[in-house]
């Protein structure tokens, strides 16, 4: 006899229809797993049969063979549990399972001994996929039954213990009514406003105009001048996200464990790594089951590398192609996967290791060739793809609270969401929303280029731009026009623009 349940093998985002079949054979009692199982997956003999023993029901005599099929897709993780024992369980004719709706349902869960049934992560891309391949009804543990109707176009069942799932079979479901999903989750940065921030009018408007184009920056000055400050404020200006994204970033945070009790995730996404963090947490990876790094958490929102020069300099450079393609791909022996990056890089550097070099009034303790040493951590490459570069001078004197008044991130936002509307509506049409996002061949050809090109010309002649350098420029400038409400770029938004991207370079061009 045989018989047969469905699940979900993740390989990063993207899901194969994995079909579990069971089957016995008169012998001594044994149970055999094939279809590249993991380790973790290979334990799910015992822990299975105990499970479907402790709820009473038989588990088949003879050898039990369960095949996960296609065989050459590696299978890991737990989450196959729930549809071994039901594929198990159905083989065995005295415990009359219902198996009419099998063919048309998913099932996953990690099976306790007891029969119980435990979350597992990934439950929203694994029922993403299985969508995408016509499923149409799931069963997942009844923790995460908030979580599993978050993805539109499922009929999901919560199930606590493997006697419901039974029950639901035979049509004669428990209820389990799933706690109302919040409004999303808010960013650490949203707890945190813009009106904090004392002075540094310059970079306040360098992170709008990097907000509002998704530019990346570049801080850069001494210790306690509100480098950090600044950059951890990044998303109270960012828009919501918009319902795709939504699904996309909760998609990436429930593969890597991370609950969605409090619903989608609707607000930027922010990530800070220490810069002691391995490359591998950064960019992602694993020994066998590959996960997302830092860099993919943070996709449709803010990665900040403080103290980015203390990074290590293989994995500064590992980012080089995702700041160009917007994905990662990693690479094992038995598989590739793909992780969405479209992340947005906020650099902070002090001026040398002590932090003094040419600041005023301090005294630089470093050797002259340590400091060079220690600027050339962000190499050229890393530091020709940013867009804006501010120099944050050290306050002069103290500000009352009351001296200078402040915008709030509110304030702020409704600026950059205005620039970004500007921009959907100009790029209606093509795949891009963002002025970042624009390739430079579009930029030339489909949108008006600039009268006088002068200052560029010569930036580009003396080598203080390079080609990729020019497309950044016109960028930072589109976005200049789009914070002021011009339709076009001129002479004004393009010195600004330089200005940006090249500091006190610029007024030499």
């Amino acid at each position: 006899m045989s018989a047969t349940a469905w699940c979900i093998a993740l390989q990063g985002l993207e899901g194969t229809k994995v079909e579990v079949e069971a089957a016995t054979s008169m012998n001594l009692p044994k149970t055999v797993f094939v279809g590249l199982p993991d380790t973790a997956l290979n334990e799910a003999k015992e822990r299975v049969k105990h499970g479907v023993k402790s709820s009473g029901m038989k588990w088949p005599d003879g050898v039990v063979t369960i095949n996960l099929s296609p065989g050459s897709v590696p299978k890991y993780g737990t989450h196959y549990d729930l549809a071994i024992a039901v594929a198990a369980m159905s083989v065995e004719a005295t415990n009359e399972v219902r198996t009419e709706q099998l063919p048309r349902m998913v099932m996953f869960g990690e099976l306790g001994l007891d029969g119980r049934i435990r979350p597992v992560s990934g439950i929203v891309p694994l029922l993403l996929a299985a969508s995408k391949h016509g499923f149409s009804t799931a069963i997942v543990p009844a923790a995460q039954l908030g979580e599993a109707e978050l993805v539109p176009g499922m009929a999901t069942w919560g199930a606590e213990h493997l006697l419901e799932v039974l029950r639901i079979l035979a049509g004669h479901p428990t209820s389990h009514r799933a706690d109302a999903p919040a409004a999303g989750e808010t960013s650490p940065g949203m707890l945190r406003d813009l009106a904090d921030v004392q002075g540094n009018e310059d970079g306040k408007f360098a992170l709008e105009v990097a907000a509002a184009g998704r530019h990346h920056l570049f801080l850069h000055g001494p210790p306690g001048v509100g480098k950090t400050m600044l950059a951890s404020r990044l998303t109270s200006i960012l828009p919501d996200l918009t319902p795709d994204e939504a699904i996309e970033v909760s998609a990436i945070h429930s593969l890597a464990g991370r609950s969605l009790t409090d619903g989608l995730i609707t607000r930027p996404p922010y990530q800070d790594p220490h810069h002691t963090a391995s490359r591998q947490s950064i960019v992602g990876g694993g020994g066998r089951e590959i996960r997302p790094g830092a860099i993919s958490l943070a996709h449709r929102g803010v990665l900040f590398l403080d103290e980015g020069p203390e990074f290590g300099q293989k994995t500064l450079e590992s980012l080089r192609v995702p700041l160009e393609n917007g994905s990662v791909s990693i690479g094992r022996a038995m598989s590739q996967v793909t992780f969405p990056a479209r992340f947005q890089l906020v650099l902070a550097a002090n001026p040398c290791p002590c932090g003094f070099s040419g600041v005023v009034g301090k005294e630089c303790m470093c050797p002259p060739f340590r400091v060079r040493q220690y600027q050339d951590r962000l190499s050229g490459p890393i530091l020709d793809r940013v867009d804006i570069m501010h120099s944050m001078p050290a306050l002069n004197r103290f500000l009352a609270i009351d001296e200078v008044p402040r915008e709030s991130s509110a304030t702020v936002l409704a600026r950059v969401v205005e620039a970004r509307d500007r921009q959907r509506r100009r790029l209606r049409g093509s795949p891009w929303s963002t002025n970042s996002e624009v390739p430079g061949s579009y930029l030339r050809k489909a949108l008006p280029v600039p009268a006088d090109l002068g200052p560029v010309n010569r930036a580009l002649a003396r080598g203080t731009l390079s080609p990729r350098g020019v497309d950044k420029v016109l960028r930072v400038a589109w976005t200049l026009a789009d914070l002021a409400g011009k339709d076009t770029v001129g002479a004004v938004e393009l010195g600004a623009a330089m200005q940006l991207r090249l500091g006190e370079t610029a007024r030499a061009a």
